[in-house]
């Protein structure tokens, strides 16, 4: 099973995708990405070729032989079970439900609310002003921000990266986030914390390689 090819669905701004393409490039793992347009035509993830991979119609899905795996999380943690090394979690239950709490705030907490579909709904359906939908998503960043800092600052696994001195599930989650607040000009210098485990992060090959702007799909500067 781990010699099948690995094949990721992805776009190269979404955050989701994201995370996963820093957990294979921890790992030193070969995959192939194939693009998903998110805004091109309406959207491919609406088509249905790509609902037959994924019926939400969401990035990422990463194929493994021939399962076709979903939701940037469990994906994360099925490539940390079968590859174990090196490992995306940390070897106590303490470490686990830490690492596993600080991605949750952003996976399942602070990202859904300026996810590109909440966007879009705001725009084409409420028909929300550019300038309302971009404090919308300041506003929620900067309270799961402050939230997250507040669980770094206080914490004594703390150290080089969320928890200790190596990656886990909690930087895979952090770094893209972090990506999407820049984008939208959130203040960050209340996140000290976060802002150095951010830089700690890129200055490793695996996150560099990971950056939207270094996906094959990325628009040409």
């Amino acid at each position: 099973m781990t010699g099948e090819s690995l094949l990721l669905y992805s776009y190269w701004r979404s955050s989701a995708a994201y995370r996963v393409r820093i957990g294979l490039n921890l790992k030193g793992l070969a995959y192939e990405i194939l693009p998903v347009h998110l805004l091109r035509d309406g959207g491919e993830q609406h088509s249905e070729r790509y609902r037959q991979a994924n019926p939400q119609g969401l990035v990422p899905v990463l194929q493994h032989g021939q399962r076709m795996l979903r939701q940037s999380l469990a994906i994360l943690e099925y490539i940390d079970e079968v590859w174990p090394e090196p490992a995306l979690l940390p070897a106590t239950s303490r470490g686990r439900q830490r690492v596993r709490a600080l991605a949750q705030l952003i996976a399942c907490d602070v990202h859904p609310l300026n996810n590109l579909r909440v966007m879009r709904y705001f725009e084409h359906t409420w028909h929300v002003p550019q300038p309302e939908r971009d404090e919308w998503m300041r506003h929620w960043m900067s309270e799961g921000f402050a939230a997250f800092e507040s669980m770094l600052s206080d914490h004594p696994s703390t150290d080089t990266f969320c928890e200790g001195n190596t990656p886990t599930i909690a930087d895979c989650c952090l770094v893209p986030q972090v990506y999407n607040a820049r984008r939208f000009g959130v203040d960050l210098e209340k996140f000290p914390n976060i802002v150095r485990i951010e830089q700690a992060c890129l200055a490793l090959p695996a996150f560099d390689a990971a950056r939207p702007e270094r996906q094959p799909d990325a628009p040409a500067s």
